[in-house]
């Protein structure tokens, strides 16, 4: 099969691979149909990413058909469209259990020896993973693309807005306008938020947010941006949603939270100076977040994408073939494009 295989810094190929096959009983084999570049790929794509090996097949966020199951898979068939998770989870284990699917005891964080940009992939505890698409909207192009971004961008903006306590009347502020950040933005007004704040550098994005349900927008930076979202805010906001993680976003965060409120924090954190977080012991603020437990959370968002009441779709605006993998990667490095699609096959 084609795959893509990470060569370095800003080289990524697609090659011929071996295709996967079933290794455990819980395991299910699906065709990739759909999958996307994900903001955190730049990481490793820009070589800041020391854990990423030379060689490996990149991606984690796919949506296909299963191919095949292993002998103790029960809630899966051949045939069947799936929506994964970026982490695999047994749907058993005490975190399981808790919601916390992305601490599974049981199953590796995502993918082991596969990735999601490619023709096919192997699923371990395929029943505690995957989620299935109603038989209804199985070949719905349409549903499906609003569908994609479940895998990770949604359910991660959703995640942010859970920590950060937001519930109907609040005022929110999200900092970032990357896919996670505006699907935060997205994520607020669903659960009610009053009034949303975006919080980004770019205008077209910042559009974007409103087009998603932010009622302001902030494009300055540093203290300008933090002055400008205190006034707005009259002396700060009780829920702040941090999408980046990097040092400057998370630095926002702390200023701008009120004394007594909450950060729910998805951006995953690349620090070079925790000084902040005095900020947030003196203020007896709460700071909640991690890795969203997408698979948590899928079944209710995606209900709700059928229902017609969310649509996280603009989020994804470029798309490619597989064969595009390179191009998609270069154009999000290049802030030409939110996300990127990956359309591999019908």
């Amino acid at each position: 099969m084609k795959a893509t295989v990470y060569r370095g810094e800003g080289d990524v190929r697609i090659e011929e691979v071996e295709d996967p096959e079933i290794q455990h009983p819980e395991d299910a084999i699906i065709r990739i149909t759909h999958t996307c570049i994900c903001g955190s790929d730049l990481w490793f794509y820009r070589g800041e990413e020391e854990n990423q090996e030379e060689g490996s097949i990149v991606g984690h966020e796919p949506m296909g058909v299963v191919e095949e199951t292993g002998s103790e898979v029960t809630s899966l068939e051949e045939g069947d469209r799936v929506i994964s998770p970026f982490s695999q989870s047994c749907g058993e284990c005490e975190f399981c259990r808790k919601g916390i699917h992305t601490a599974c005891k049981n199953a590796p964080f995502f993918g082991e020896d596969q990735g999601a940009q490619a023709e096919k992939m192997r699923i371990q505890y395929a029943d505690g993973t995957l989620v299935k698409v109603p038989e209804r909207y199985k070949d719905n192009e349409e549903v499906l693309e609003k569908l994609l971004p479940l895998t990770d961008v949604m359910g991660t903006g959703h995640h942010a807005a859970v920590c950060a306590d937001v519930e109907a009347g609040d005022t929110a502020v999200v900092i970032g306008d990357g896919a996670v950040g505006l699907c935060a933005v997205a994520a607020s007004k669903r659960l009610g938020a009053e009034r949303i704040i975006a919080v980004g550098h770019h205008e077209d994005r910042l559009e974007v947010a409103k087009e998603m349900g932010a009622t302001d927008v902030v494009s300055s930076r540093g203290e300008e941006a933090v002055e400008e979202v205190m006034e707005l805010t009259n002396g700060g906001a009780n829920h702040v949603l941090e999408c980046v993680g990097a040092q400057s976003a998370l630095e926002t965060a702390a200023q701008i939270v009120r004394p007594g409120g909450s950060i729910g924090y998805v951006g995953v954190p690349h620090l070079e100076d925790p000084e902040f977080i005095n900020q947030m012991f003196y203020k007896n603020v709460s700071l909640e977040g991690g890795p969203a437990p997408v698979r948590e959370y899928l079944e209710e968002l995606m209900k709700d994408v059928l229902q017609g009441t969310l649509d996280p779709s603009p989020v994804l605006d470029k798309t490619v073939d597989l064969e595009g993998v390179p191009e998609g990667y270069e154009a999000m490095d290049n802030r030409e494009a939110i996300k990127v699609m990956v359309k591999v096959g019908e």
